[in-house]
C-alpha cells in the first residue's frame, strides 16, 4: 500500500511537470509607456531564436577560402565579419551584409548561408576594381519579368571611401557605377561620401551622405542629380543672431558652420521614406520627447513623401523618437539622453522599427505612431546586442546587426507578436469584428496595451458604434479619435434639435440684457440716493465697476458704493467657479480626468489674493498711496468678477467641444485674466490716485514684494518645523533618559 501511494504521488508530481507550459525568458523586458511616462510591462513581441556568426554563414570555411581567399591563412580577418555598417533582405529573404572593415557585401540564402561575395570587379573600363569601406547596400525587386516591361533587380553598394555607387546584378556581376552628382547646389568644397541609400518603383535613388547637409540626395540610376529633400532645421540661438549682427563679413563667412544636421540613414516605405539621424542636439530631442511635440524639427526619425514634405504622424502619447525615459536603467549601467538613433525598418501591416544604438533597443511603431513595443538591452546573453548597427525583417522574423561581435541575431515572432500583427492587418483591411476580436485578445494577455483600446475604438467607430467607441478612446486617453466620435455624436443630436438652438441661444441673450439693463437702472437710482446701501446694491454694483473701471472704482473709494462683504462674496464666488472648473471640465481639455480638491483650490486662489493685497499695502503705504487695505481689498475682490462670468460659461461649454475647438476656449480664458488683470491696474490706479507710469512701478514693485513675502515666510516655515524637531527630540531624550 505504501509502494503504491508513493507511486501514485510520484506520477502525479510528473503529469503536473508535463502541463506546465514552457516558455523561453528572454534577456530583456518588453515594455511601452503610459501616457505619464511610466514603462508598462507588456509580453514579448519578438524572442531571440538564434545568433549568426561566420561559421554559421560557412565564410570560414575551406570552400569559402579556396573561392574567393586562395593562400589565405585560416586566422585572417577575412574568414569574419569585421564591423559591419548595414544589414538587408530582399524580397526573396536573402540577407546581405555591409562587411565595411573587409571592404565587401556579404550576400546570404534565407537560411543564412553564404551565396556570394562581392568585394572585386572589373568595372566598366576593363580596369579590375574593388570596393573600399562600403557602409551601405540595397536590393531591387525584379520588376513585371516576363512582360514588355521586364526589369531585373539590381544590388546598390554605397561604395563610401571612393566616393560613389557601384551596382550589381542579383547574381552579384557589376553593371555600372554612379559617380557623384555633378549640381551647383552642392557646397563648394563639400566631400561626397554616400554611407546608404533608398531607390523607389521609379528608379530614383535616395542617397545620404553624412558631409552633405542640405538634406537627402536625390538622383537618377543613371546618376542625374534631381535635387535635395528634407533639409534640417537649423535653430540660431538669441546671443548668436546678435552677434552676427556685429561680424564682419569674414566673420559670418567663418560662421557658417552653423549647418542643418546630416542624416545617418534610410529606409524606403512603398513611396516613402524614413530617414534617421543622431546629430540634432540632444536637448532639442529631449524637448520635443517630454513636450510631447507633434513636429518633425528636432525629431531624430522622420516620414518623408517624393517631395521632401514631412508626413508622420505622431498621435502617441509622445512622438517616436525612441526612448522617454531618458535616464533609464539598464542591466550593465545607468543611460542618459535621449535615444542615439542609426536605423530604420519597416516592418509588416505599416509597422516600422528605430534602433536606439546608446542603449541597444528596437523601438516598434504603427502608422499613427503610437509605440507598440520597446526590447533590447547590451550585455552578452543571447538577445542582447554590444553595439547595435542596423535591423531588418524577414518576413515575420527581425534581423539585429551587431558591430562589436561581428554577427546578427535573428529574432522570431512570438503568439502575441503574431495576434499584433493580425489584428493591424484585419484593420487595414477593414475586417473591424475581427480586429475587435484581435485587440480584445490582446487585451487578455498584455491590459496595460493602450494601443489596443485605440483599435478597439477605431473599429466600432468606422462600425459607427459610436457611444462604444467613445468609452475605448477614453481608456487609453485618445483625445483626437475620441473628438472624431464625438462629433458625429454631436452632429446627429445637433439634427434632432436643431429647432432649439437658436431658441435657446436668444433667451439667453435676452436675459443678459435684461439682467444687464436692471443692474444700470439700480446703480443709476443708488447713485443719487443717500443712505447706507443694502447687501444687494453693493454686490450689484460690481457690474458697473467691470464695465467702467475709472468711475467705478472711484466710486468704490469715495462714495463706499462696495463694502467688504460683497467683495468677499466675489472672492467666494470665484473660488467656486475655479472649483466647478477642475472637477467639471470636459474630457478634451481633462483627459486623465484630473480632479482638484477644495482645499487645493482655496489655497491657489486666497495664497496669492493676499499676498497681492499684503503686498500693495505694504508698498503704497511707502510710496504715498492713498488706500487704504480695506479699499485694496474691495478693489482687488471686486476686479474678480470677470473670472466667474467667463470660467463658469466655458467649462460648461468644454464638454461640448472637439480638439480642435479646444483652442478656442483657452483664448477665452484668456480674456477673463486679462480682463481680470486690466481691473486690477486700474483699480489701484484709481483707488491710491498715481499717475499711469507710477502705478506700473507699484506694480512691479507689488510682485517683487509677493515673492519676498513668500520666501519669508518659506524661511519662517522651515525654521519653525527645524524648532519643533528639536523640541520634540529634546522631550523623547528625556523620557527615556529620567
Amino acid at each position: 500500500m505504501k509502494k503504491l501511494t508513493t507511486i501514485l504521488c510520484i506520477a502525479f508530481v510528473f503529469i503536473m511537470l508535463l502541463s506546465l507550459p514552457v516558455t523561453a525568458s528572454s534577456p530583456y523586458q518588453t515594455y511601452t509607456y503610459s501616457i505619464n511616462g511610466k514603462a508598462l510591462h507588456s509580453p514579448d513581441a519578438y524572442v531571440p531564436y538564434d545568433t549568426i556568426d561566420a561559421t554559421y554563414m560557412n565564410l570560414d570555411s575551406k570552400e569559402t577560402t579556396l573561392k574567393y581567399y586562395s593562400g589565405l591563412d585560416n586566422n585572417t580577418e577575412k574568414l569574419n565579419l569585421n564591423n559591419p555598417s548595414d544589414i538587408f533582405v530582399d524580397d526573396e529573404m536573402n540577407v546581405y551584409i555591409a562587411d565595411s572593415g573587409n571592404n565587401r557585401i556579404i550576400v546570404l540564402d534565407r537560411y543564412y548561408k553564404l551565396k556570394f561575395i562581392i568585394e572585386t570587379f572589373i568595372n566598366a573600363n576593363g580596369v579590375a576594381d574593388s570596393l573600399l569601406n562600403p557602409k551601405g547596400v540595397f536590393v531591387t525587386p525584379d520588376k513585371m519579368v516576363g512582360t514588355s516591361d521586364e526589369q531585373l533587380g539590381k544590388i546598390f553598394v554605397c561604395d563610401t571611401d571612393k566616393n560613389r555607387i557601384i551596382t550589381f546584378d542579383r547574381n552579384g556581376n557589376y553593371l555600372s557605377t554612379i559617380a557623384k552628382p555633378e549640381s551647383e547646389l552642392f557646397e563648394e568644397g563639400s566631400v561626397y561620401k554616400p554611407t546608404a541609400l533608398a531607390v523607389d518603383q521609379y528608379n530614383r535613388l535616395y542617397v545620404v551622405s553624412p558631409t552633405t547637409n542640405q538634406g537627402v540626395i536625390v538622383m537618377t540610376d543613371e546618376g542625374e542629380f534631381t535635387g535635395f529633400i528634407g533639409a534640417q532645421k537649423v535653430v540660431i540661438g538669441v546671443w548668436d543672431r546678435i552677434w552676427r549682427r556685429f561680424q564682419t563679413e569674414k566673420q559670418r563667412e567663418m560662421s557658417l558652420n552653423i549647418i542643418p544636421t546630416q542624416f545617418n540613414n534610410i529606409e524606403l516605405f512603398d513611396d516613402f521614406i524614413y530617414v534617421t539621424t543622431s546629430s540634432i542636439d540632444e536637448k532639442q530631442v529631449s524637448g520635443s520627447i517630454t513636450s510631447k511635440s507633434t513636429s518633425g524639427d528636432y525629431a531624430p526619425v522622420k516620414l518623408l513623401n517624393a517631395a521632401g514634405s514631412e508626413i508622420m504622424r505622431r498621435n502617441g502619447f509622445y512622438p517616436p523618437s525612441g526612448e522617454v525615459d531618458m535616464v533609464k536603467v539598464n542591466v550593465s549601467d545607468t543611460i542618459e539622453g535621449p535615444s542615439t538613433v542609426v536605423d530604420a525598418a519597416s516592418g509588416p501591416e505599416k509597422t516600422w522599427s528605430i534602433i536606439d544604438q546608446k542603449r541597444s533597443k528596437v523601438f516598434t511603431y504603427d502608422f499613427d505612431g503610437n509605440l507598440l513595443f520597446a526590447f533590447g538591452d547590451t550585455g552578452r546573453q543571447t538577445g542582447n546586442i554590444s553595439k547595435l548597427a542596423g535591423i531588418a525583417y524577414q518576413g515575420d522574423k527581425m534581423l539585429l546587426l551587431d558591430a562589436n561581435e561581428n554577427s546578427f541575431t535573428v529574432f522570431e515572432r512570438t503568439e502575441y507578436g503574431d495576434i499584433l500583427i493580425q489584428a493591424l492587418k484585419n484593420q487595414n483591411e477593414r475586417r473591424y469584428d475581427q480586429a475587435i476580436d484581435d485587440w480584445r485578445n490582446i487585451l487578455q494577455r498584455n491590459s496595460n496595451f493602450d494601443t489596443a483600446y485605440i483599435g478597439i475604438g477605431s473599429a466600432l467607430y468606422r462600425s459607427r458604434q459610436y457611444e462604444e467607441a467613445i468609452d475605448n478612446f477614453k481608456l487609453a486617453y485618445d483625445v483626437e479619435n475620441y473628438s472624431l466620435a464625438y462629433k458625429e455624436i454631436r452632429n446627429a443630436w445637433i439634427a434632432d434639435f436643431i429647432w432649439l438652438i437658436p431658441i435657446v441661444v436668444v433667451a439667453i441673450a435676452l436675459a443678459c440684457s435684461a439682467f444687464l439693463k436692471y443692474a444700470k437702472k439700480v446703480n443709476k437710482r443708488v447713485s443719487v440716493t443717500a443712505g447706507p446701501r443694502t447687501y444687494g446694491q453693493e454686490l450689484i454694483y460690481v457690474f458697473h465697476v467691470i464695465f467702467h473701471p475709472f468711475d467705478g472704482y472711484w466710486d468704490l473709494k469715495h462714495e463706499k458704493r462696495g463694502s467688504v462683504r460683497a467683495g468677499a462674496t466675489i472672492l467666494g464666488l470665484t473660488i467656486l467657479a475655479f472649483y466647478y472648473q477642475s472637477v467639471g471640465q470636459g474630457y478634451v481639455l481633462n483627459p486623465q480626468e484630473k480632479y482638484g480638491t477644495i482645499f487645493s483650490v482655496l489655497l491657489s486662489v486666497l495664497v496669492p489674493v493676499f499676498l497681492w493685497i499684503v503686498a500693495n499695502w505694504c508698498l503704497t503705504t511707502l510710496f504715498d498711496g492713498e488706500g487704504s487695505f480695506k479699499d485694496i481689498f474691495i478693489a482687488s475682490t471686486y476686479s474678480l468678477l470677470p473670472m466667474v462670468l467667463i470660467l463658469v460659461p466655458v467649462t460648461i461649454a468644454s464638454n461640448f467641444v472637439l480638439s480642435t475647438e479646444a483652442n478656442i476656449l483657452s483664448v477665452i480664458s484668456a480674456i477673463a485674466f486679462i480682463w481680470t488683470g486690466m481691473l486690477i491696474f486700474f483699480g489701484m490706479m484709481v483707488t491710491h490716485d498715481y499717475s499711469m507710469g507710477k502705478n506700473v512701478l507699484t506694480i512691479l514693485g507689488t510682485i517683487l514684494a509677493m515673492v519676498v513675502i513668500m520666501f519669508i515666510a518659506l524661511l519662517f516655515s522651515t525654521l519653525f518645523g527645524k524648532l519643533v524637531s528639536f523640541v520634540t527630540n529634546i522631550v523623547t531624550e528625556i523620557q527615556f533618559r529620567v
